[in-house]
């Protein structure tokens, strides 16, 4: 028995672990997929009531608007025959007063005030043991009343469910009172759907309640259990791989795992530098490209010429830094940052400048928070800072192109905190999903279609070798917001 724990002890248990995750998974989904059917069913059935309601609405409004033209003029007596939920139409002269025979006279007569009161129809009474109710219209010269049938009010031809078949209970409410609609399948175990929303209707305030529950024996067991036979039939092939190959595969794995690492480490350099020396390039063509068309002028615009090919040569100047700092990244690690006093404010003004025409094509409008201080001095590498703030930025307008125009904000601001400046780039776009706020600083992750999922991975790699973070949040009421920590100048100093 101790051999044969010690042997096989680990394979049952993980085998055990993938078969309750597994058996989890699917009876997770089948419930997901049970409640996502009774919620669609419910919400059916709640426009389907909601349209008849409506409907006995339009029908007050209707006879209030086809007053008779005498006491023998009687149109409304037709609506029984075409609507099969009225039960019987009462009117009430002028000078008169409502038939001795109507359901519950006094209430007609109340509710008769208060619609001439609201100008609407008003719920005279509802007897949930017959399952009917009355609507009444205040008018001139007549005032009228409906009396209706719940269950007639159903469109059964186009109910969503069997009625008698379903098990899902549907039933109407007032106050504590109930009538069942669809009786369902009552159970004491499992798990419980539940459903409640108010008809659209004023007059006829009633809620529709759906619920359903669902017990152990609607799981899908099969499934379950083949789940079970595949996972102990794939450890079984692994098992008898592992007893055969044991020697061999960890000699090979020691040789892949060495060349993976080396082609891992080849490609995250390799990915790194095109990311990053990607935007000094595309603003030094743009720059190139304006002096060349400026210069082309008649006659040339010579100073705005000088200032575009003066900011191309900042950029490759930029695209250089880049270059040797990953030279040195790989050549002699120690001396890849190079860190100085860094004025955060002239960062942002400056990326800011370079991406304007971004901003504009976006029909941005970047806000810059005034600061407590005039100048917040990080000590940091300046093209690595330079690089985050651009990365940040160019995140959170495409971020913002996901939006209409009207809600795009770009709000940037500056903080002090226990040493460290702060900055903080928050957009108004859709968000980051809680889930996967752990994630985004992961390499080759990417919640964009054709995003590789280096910028942010990149970001944090540089401010980590500053000696400090970057964190993000959710920014309310919607967007998302990253937060930038450096240490101050002088706590490093």
């Amino acid at each position: 028995m101790g051999l044969f724990v010690r042997r096989y002890g680990g394979w049952f248990l993980v085998w055990l672990l993938l078969t309750s995750a597994g058996a989890l998974w699917i009876a997770r989904s089948e419930l997901v997929r049970l409640q996502e059917d009774f919620e669609t069913n419910a919400r059916i059935a709640h426009r389907l009531l909601s349209q008849r309601v409506v409907q006995h609405d339009a029908m007050m409004a209707m006879l209030a608007l086809l007053q008779p033209t005498s006491a023998t003029s009687r149109p409304e007596l037709r609506l029984p025959s075409v609507y099969p939920q009225v039960v019987s139409v009462l009117r009430r002269d002028q000078e008169g007063s409502w038939p001795k025979d109507a359901m519950q006279p006094d209430m007609l007569r109340s509710a008769e005030q208060a619609s001439r009161k609201n100008n609407r129809a008003v719920l005279a009474g509802v007897d949930f043991n017959l399952g009917r109710y009355q609507l009444v219209l205040g008018g001139v010269p007549a005032s009228f009343a409906i009396q209706i049938d719940m269950r007639s009010t159903v469109p059964w031809s186009e109910w969503p469910m069997l009625p008698q078949s379903s098990p899902i209970r549907v039933t109407l409410q007032q106050d504590n009172q109930h009538f069942v609609l669809q009786p369902g399948t009552p159970m004491n175990h499992g798990w419980r759907f539940d459903f409640r929303k108010r008809l659209a209707s004023d007059s006829q305030p009633f809620d529709l309640v759906a619920s359903q529950q669902v017990g152990w024996q609607q799981l899908p067991w099969m499934w379950m259990a083949a789940w079970a036979l595949a996972v102990a039939a794939l450890l079984a092939a692994l098992m008898a791989l592992q007893r055969q190959r044991a020697g061999r595969r960890r000699a090979e794995e020691l040789l892949r795992l060495g060349q993976v690492a080396r082609l891992n480490a080849m490609g995250e350099l390799a990915a790194g530098m095109a990311h990053e020396l990607n935007q000094p390039l595309t603003a030094l063509l743009a720059n190139t490209q304006a002096a060349g068309r400026m210069l082309r002028e008649t006659p040339p615009e010579l100073d705005p010429a000088r200032a575009a090919m003066a900011q191309a040569v900042e950029q490759a100047r930029r695209a250089a830094d880049v270059v040797g700092r990953l030279r040195r990244a790989v050549e002699r690690p120690q001396l890849s940052g190079q860190r100085e006093p860094v004025v955060l404010q002239d960062v942002v003004r400056d990326v800011l400048y370079l991406l304007e025409p971004e901003c504009q094509r976006r029909n941005v409008t970047p806000t810059v928070l005034p600061c407590v201080v005039p100048a917040v001095t990080v000590h940091a590498d300046a093209v690595a800072l330079e690089q985050i703030v651009h990365n940040l930025l160019m995140n959170a307008l495409q971020a913002l192109e996901l939006v209409p125009a009207s809600d795009r904000r770009l709000i940037l601001s500056l903080n002090l905190t226990s040493g460290q400046g702060v900055l903080t780039v928050s957009d108004s776009g859709p968000g980051i999903h809680p889930d996967l706020l752990g994630r985004i600083f992961e390499p080759f992750f990417s919640t964009r279609e054709r995003g590789l999922g280096l910028g942010l991975s990149l970001c944090e790699t540089l401010a980590m070798g500053m000696g400090g973070t970057l964190t993000a949040s959710h920014h309310a009421p919607r967007g998302a917001s990253f937060h930038l920590a450096l240490p101050l100048e002088t706590a490093a100093a």
